[in-house]
């Protein structure tokens, strides 16, 4: 079996579980696919000393970043995140812009886009990183197209993911890519996670990636929303319910959760339609109606504006299989 070697990056001030996270992947996908050399895991900082994580965790690399690519570059780097990458270390920035270029593929996890951005390796690339630092990798690096809604993106060589556990997503897929979806499902498995959750997955769900408004009609609304998707949730009915005018209820509703009503009643179906998909086996049209889209083919042209799949390309690739 083709050998391809996994290299990550450790700093003082990293996130354990970005490093653990896609460890335990790349291992468990050896393991599964009868060979666990298929990924040849090392691990490597500065100088090769120990580092301390965020958490206080003291973990022991297996060698110094010089001496870990002085044979080669790998196949894969890893580059995960944590408060050390808000003042990395100089010396780190250089040998990612000299050196990681060289990766078959190179691999963000969380805030550890930030470390890619500042070596210039996203430049050109769409990205994504934790939500919370998405603004701030916009504004420092405006030759990035920021996307802060996905757990993860790919493009090209290069794949950024969002916060912590996205890390696991994104080498989920790396692994279904190279490895076959059977192996990457049997590491899901062990590890009791979904395989897998797509990358354009938001890092939030409509409710958490909308402001929870604080007047309380409009606050009792959202949860309406959220429990009754197959209503009737046109912005008249809404207003009724909230007892405002039509032309009030969506001035206020925007002001108070950023997003316009018709759009957050949009989010609020698609996220409802997806679960279904993914966790009962409901048929298409029943999922559909108790969407609130009422046809299939009606939830068919919003999942394929949002998500650029049909529903049952979505569940075919999503659905969870219990084992």
């Amino acid at each position: 079996m083709t050998q391809r070697p996994v290299l990550v990056v450790l700093f003082d001030g990293v996130q354990s579980l970005d490093v653990t996270g896609p460890v335990e992947v790349f291992a468990g996908a050896g393991r599964a696919a009868g060979d666990p050399a298929a990924y040849p895991i090392r691990t490597a900082s500065l100088d090769g000393g120990p580092v301390r994580t965020h958490s206080g965790l003291r973990l022991l690399p297996d060698t110094s970043l010089d001496a870990a690519v002085a044979d080669g570059p790998p196949h894969t780097l890893v580059v995960p995140g944590g408060e050390g990458t808000r003042a990395p270390d100089p010396a780190l920035i250089d040998w990612l812009r000299v050196q990681a270029p060289g990766a078959g593929r190179l691999v963000s996890v969380c805030t550890g886009a930030l470390l890619l951005a500042e070596a210039g390796l996203l430049d050109g690339h769409r990205a994504t990183t934790h939500w919370v630092a998405c603004e701030h990798l916009a504004r420092r690096h405006p030759g990035v197209e920021v996307d802060p809604d996905p757990i993860f993106v790919r493009d090209g060589r290069v794949s950024t993911s969002a916060g912590v556990t996205a890390g696991i997503d994104l080498a989920l897929a790396l692994v279904e890519e190279d490895l076959g979806r059977d192996v990457a499902l049997t590491v899901a498995r062990h590890l009791v996670v979904f395989l897998r959750r797509p990358g354009n997955q938001a890092q939030f769900s409509a409710q958490l990636a909308a402001q929870t408004a604080r007047r309380e009609p409009l606050r009792d609304l959202q949860a309406w929303i959220a429990e009754h998707p197959e209503a009737d949730l046109s912005v008249e009915a809404l207003a009724a319910r909230a007892r405002l005018s039509p032309r009030h209820f969506a001035r206020a509703f925007h002001a108070e959760t950023g997003v316009p009503p018709g759009r957050y009643v949009d989010r609020v179906r698609l996220e409802h339609a997806r679960r279904l998909l993914e966790e009962t086996s409901r048929g298409v049209e029943e999922v559909a109606r108790a969407s609130g889209y009422g046809t299939p083919e009606a939830m068919r042209r919003a999942f394929l504006k949002a998500l650029a799949t049909g529903p049952a390309e979505y569940r075919r690739r999503f659905h969870a299989v219990l084992s």
